[in-house]
């Protein structure tokens, strides 16, 4: 089953979990800012994605109010210890698959390839 890390004031979050549903896909909804991903499940999606960079949610207020230069200049550790310790920090929805795999964001394409391809 799918996990859903999402936030319930999160307009992109809202069009992907309907999405979810009217395509009949189960999933279990985690609210991001309560019980945020595991530093493992980060790490793994880090290492999926090349880069730590899709991880973040750039346009949300919590990466604004730390700063861009300061995300930038973090480690990697450092960087997965800020997003672990503030969910909000992380690009939502974000989705793990039942064989690990992880989505961000939410693009109806690349959503419909990849769960009901």
């Amino acid at each position: 089953m799918l996990q859903v890390y999402s936030y319930s004031r999160c307009s992109t979050c809202r069009r992907a979990l309907s999405w979810l549903k009217e395509s009949g896909l189960e999933h279990t909804v985690i609210d991001i800012t309560v019980d945020p991903p595991s530093r493992p499940t980060l790490a793994k999606a880090k290492e999926q994605f090349g880069d730590r960079r899709p991880l973040f949610n750039t346009s949300g207020q919590s990466y604004r109010a730390l700063g861009a230069a300061v995300v930038k200049a973090m480690t990697d550790d450092e960087a997965l210890d800020a997003l672990v310790a503030d969910g909000r920090l992380i690009k939502r929805p974000f989705v793990v698959a039942p064989d690990g795999q992880v989505l961000v964001g939410f693009k109806e394409e690349v959503w419909q390839a990849q769960l009901k391809g």
